[in-house]
């Protein structure tokens, strides 16, 4: 049926110039309209107005493929990293730059395209600059100590009477540039074994890193000169809006009957998507002279679709098996923690605490919504235009939908209106390749509106989390359990990157960090396991801070309660159990130190806030947290407090200050990290007590932000931030700072009127309802909860 609609919409409503050919004898010379050079493959400079990147003048020098320098003394890296307002390239240029010993103001960056010579490509889970870090000082060393060695020759020298400095080389009688020197030819090049040995410089001589500089693109993005994915034009191409099925999965096109767009001007035809992949089916594509008449066309348009079978699916009926899934011992991936049977810790407990803990599914809601346009140049290369921030997985799913070889198929990159996780899944780009290739490779610019984005989203899935602590005749902690259950989306969409547990069953590491922690609680279970109804029923995704989001609510809010149970201060108690010893000592090295470093963070913020000897008004209190993030792989240690007040009239929470305190290891870019953790706590905090939508039938419910309601600037509080200073590996900073907040949040509710929130997001209702339910008073004969002490005594105003 779907071939039929597409042969017949395009015999009735094809122009004349729907046709590659006719796309290629109009083309400009120059191919993309704002400047994108067509004999070169390297995709953009964020901080030229065009958009095209530099060009060398003479001869240049590449020490490595990560960047060259020119006969101007110009020096060009190349990045593979998305930038979306973290101002990626600018942090890891200047590392680059820093060993390398050249001007700041010399330095540009390209953020290229996918040649498969770059590897993997991906921007994410904050491991840019740490998996940057070691790479390009390599490749400064590099080109630092070759041009040494070539002006040591050049003079007769030994190199090592030379010094390297702001783009010039000395030995305190001779001088020469690196222009110069690269103009007077260099062909040095470096093994990998030599490259390893090459001495880095020492922590105290660098320049550029820790120190603030100007960020290189920064100029662009605050004129409103930068260049987005929406803002790709192709000469000669068509817009394209989807109009989309009923369910995620399993559907497909009944019949289509377009004659109510036909009187719309500019609107052109209706495809059904044949889609090889599976990545979006039942598809259907309305197309357009313009954007808006795809837009008023598509809204004229009946499909009649069959749906898939999520299609009653409700955010109920997740969580309901989850809880079952729970329930069986035998399901999910158990993490190699040191001591993963509890079976005699639990049971020989001379008492457990036990708690559930629930998310609901989170949006993204980026500023940019998603976007492509596809084409197939005058070469047969298929050319996708976008902004994506994991290119090398979505290349292969481009490859199956469009039949085509993988050197075939190239991407640009363009910067990013805001990713958050969301562009990690490239899903978006398939249906503007198939659209493309349906009409022969003619350029079609594919826009999703913000309802088709919201729907089509990768949201974070509803989660259900059981924890058990057990403690021994001196309430000491002896075990502890994690079980959670969620979608994976590393399950669904790169099951290649899922290790395997000490079961031998896979799990989803980016669905369960967070949960292994660096507390000494004894045997230590953690439990990963795998929603397939939420897997079928719509596309999980990677959200900012991703499973860390919500473990870590379960985690920090657990270790308070425990702190309760056993009348310990919870601070005291958290400091008790993050011993540096055993599976929790840390390792080189990106976890040196282990959880003595996570222990020093949560002490500084704790005092930072005055926690437990600020006196604060009635219904107002502090809660803190600590957390790690991304992974124990690469430790960011985190920890923060939260001052907040409860109206107990109306369940209202208002937030009045957060502090925060992080140890990254080096300290990169000091203006970008403070950035990156300032969005990171708010982003945690809207998730805390604002985002969360629900999947009825089979999609999520809020479809804009008249209903989805994110934090607005009126509820952002006041903010501390501190870093430790430090000279080991820098790891990430793009998420850990989202991880701790709602527990501390959820802690602070506690301390102010004593109710425990177990549930995300933390809604006035929700505080109400809580409040009724525990009936707190004075009365602690009457109505307080068994083996909870709660300081200081609640009033009742039931």
């Amino acid at each position: 049926m779907g071939n039929k609609l597409i042969s017949r919409m395009t015999n009735a409503a094809k122009p004349k110039d729907m046709t590659r050919r006719g796309f290629l004898v109009s083309m400009t010379a120059a191919g993309v309209a704002f400047g994108f050079p067509r004999a070169s493959y390297a995709a953009m400079d964020p901080a030229a107005v065009d958009g095209v990147p530099i060009q060398a003048t003479g001869d240049t020098f590449e020490p490595s493929m990560w960047y060259w320098i020119d006969a101007n003394g110009q020096v060009n890296v190349n990045i593979i990293r998305a930038e979306m307002g973290q101002h990626v390239g600018t942090a890891i240029a200047r590392i680059l730059a820093d060993e390398l010993e050249v001007a700041w103001e010399d330095v540009h960056i390209t953020h290229v395209d996918t040649d498969e010579k770059w590897g993997l490509m991906v921007t994410g889970g904050s491991w840019s600059i740490w998996q940057s870090w070691p790479v390009y000082r390599q490749a400064g060393a590099a080109g630092r100590t070759a041009l040494i060695e070539a002006a040591a020759k050049m003079w007769d020298v030994a190199p090592d009477t030379c010094e390297a400095r702001n783009g010039t080389v000395t030995d305190g009688t001779n001088t020469a540039t690196y222009a110069e020197l690269v103009a007077a030819g260099i062909g040095r090049s470096f093994t990998a074994d030599e490259l390893a040995a090459l001495p880095l410089k020492p922590h105290s001589e660098l320049r550029l890193v820790g120190k603030d500089v100007t960020a290189l693109d920064i100029e662009n993005k605050t004129n409103g000169k930068a260049i987005y994915g929406l803002d790709a034009k192709v000469d000669g191409m068509v817009y394209g809006v989807p109009m989309l099925p009923p369910t995620r999965l399993g559907s497909s096109v009944v019949s289509i009957d377009d004659s109510g767009a036909k009187d719309v001007k500019g609107y052109l035809q209706t495809l059904a998507l044949d889609d090889p992949s599976g990545t979006v089916p039942g598809w259907v594509v309305v197309l357009g002279e313009t954007l808006m008449a795809a837009k008023w066309a598509s809204e004229a348009i009946a499909v009649e679709w069959n749906a898939g079978d999520t299609a009653n699916v409700s955010e109920e009926d997740i969580n309901a098996r989850s809880r079952a899934l729970i329930a069986d011992p035998e399901t999910g991936g158990i993490l190699p923690t040191e001591t993963p049977d509890t079976t005699a810790a639990l049971g020989g407990a001379a008492d457990t605490l036990e708690a559930e803990y629930t998310t609901q599914t989170v949006l993204h809601f980026q500023l940019e919504p998603v976007n492509a346009t596809a084409f197939q140049n005058e070469d047969g290369i298929w050319e996708i235009h976008t902004g994506n921030q994991w290119q090398s997985l979505i290349l292969p799913t481009l490859s199956t939908a469009l039949d085509a070889p993988a050197d075939k198929i190239v991407m640009r990159s363009y910067m990013l209106g805001g990713g958050f996780g969301r562009r990690l899944n490239g899903d978006y780009t398939v249906p503007a390749a198939l659209t493309s290739k349906a009409l022969g490779g003619k350029p079609v610019k594919l826009v999703f509106f913000r309802e088709d984005d919201a729907q089509f989203d990768s949201p974070r899935s509803p989660s259900v989390q059981k924890l058990r602590m057990a403690f021994d005749t001196d309430n000491q902690v002896v075990g502890m359990e994690h079980h959670a259950a969620a979608a994976w989306p590393t399950g669904v969409l790169v099951p290649s990157f899922m290790p395997k547990g000490v079961n031998g069953a896979p799990y989803d590491p980016f669905a369960i960090d967070g949960a292994d922690h660096w507390y000494s609680v004894g045997a230590h279970q953690v439990r990963a396991i795998s929603n397939e109804l939420a897997n079928k029923t719509f596309r999980p995704g990677w959200l900012r801070s991703v499973g860390p989001g919500w473990t870590n609510f379960a985690v920090e809010s657990f270790m308070d309660e425990a702190a309760h149970k056993v009348g310990a201060d919870p601070l005291a108690f958290r400091l008790e159990h993050l011993k540096a010893e055993g599976y929790n000592a840390g390792s080189a090295p990106n976890a040196v130190g282990g959880a003595s470093r996570q222990a020093a963070v949560l002490q500084r913020v704790a005092e930072m806030s005055g926690y437990g000897s600020t006196d604060l008004p009635e219904d107002t209190a502090i809660g803190i947290a600590t957390t790690f993030g991304q992974s124990r792989s690469m430790p960011t240690w985190t920890a923060g407090a939260v001052k907040l007040r409860v109206d107990r009239e109306s369940g209202e929470i208002e937030v009045q200050k957060m502090w925060l305190a992080f140890d990254c290891g080096t300290v990169v870019d000091p203006d970008g990290a403070l950035a990156q953790c300032e969005g990171a706590a708010l982003w945690g905090l809207s998730m805390a007590l604002y985002e969360g939508t629900k999947i009825e039938n089979g999609n999520v419910a809020d479809l804009n932000l008249g209903s989805y309601t994110p934090l607005r600037m009126i509820d952002t509080p006041e903010m501390e931030i501190d870093f430790v200073e430090s000279t080991e590996v820098p790891v990430g900073l793009g998420e850990p700072g989202t991880t701790v907040v709602a527990p501390a949040i959820a802690n602070a509710i506690y301390n102010a009127v004593g109710v425990r929130m177990r549930s995300l997001p933390i809604r006035p209702d929700d505080v109400l309802a809580a409040l009724k339910a525990e009936h707190i008073c004075g009365r602690p004969d009457l109505h307080r909860t068994p083996a909870v002490p709660r300081i200081p005594p609640f009033t009742c105003r039931c």
